[in-house]
């Protein structure tokens, strides 16, 4: 059995080595996050990781989509799928202009 630190070395290196391997995938990028948070950690456990996870990944997703849309709030609902309204909400809340 190897001890705790060197296991976590050699995990994040395997991390490592597959993002070098470019994955674009949304799933293997947020996979690939996530067990980097957890490595930082140093043996802590988060508590709301749920929330805490799509409250930072929801600001850049609104950010890189209206930017896409190049402002367009309508076109950058439909990318989202979801209603204008609701984008507008959005952007409210996390105080988000363009």
């Amino acid at each position: 059995m190897m001890p705790v630190g060197e296991e976590l070395r050699e995990e994040e290196a395997h991390i490592q080595e597959h993002d070098h391997k470019k994955s674009h995938s949304l799933r293997e990028c947020a996979r690939n996050a996530v067990e980097a948070y957890f490595l930082h950690l140093d043996g802590h456990m988060p508590s709301g990781l749920y929330k805490m996870v799509l409250d930072e990944v929801e600001i850049p997703l609104l950010e890189v989509v209206l930017r896409q849309a190049r402002g367009n709030y309508s076109h950058a609902a439909d990318l989202l799928g979801i209603n204008r309204t609701t984008l507008r909400k959005k952007l409210k809340r996390h105080q988000l202009t363009l």
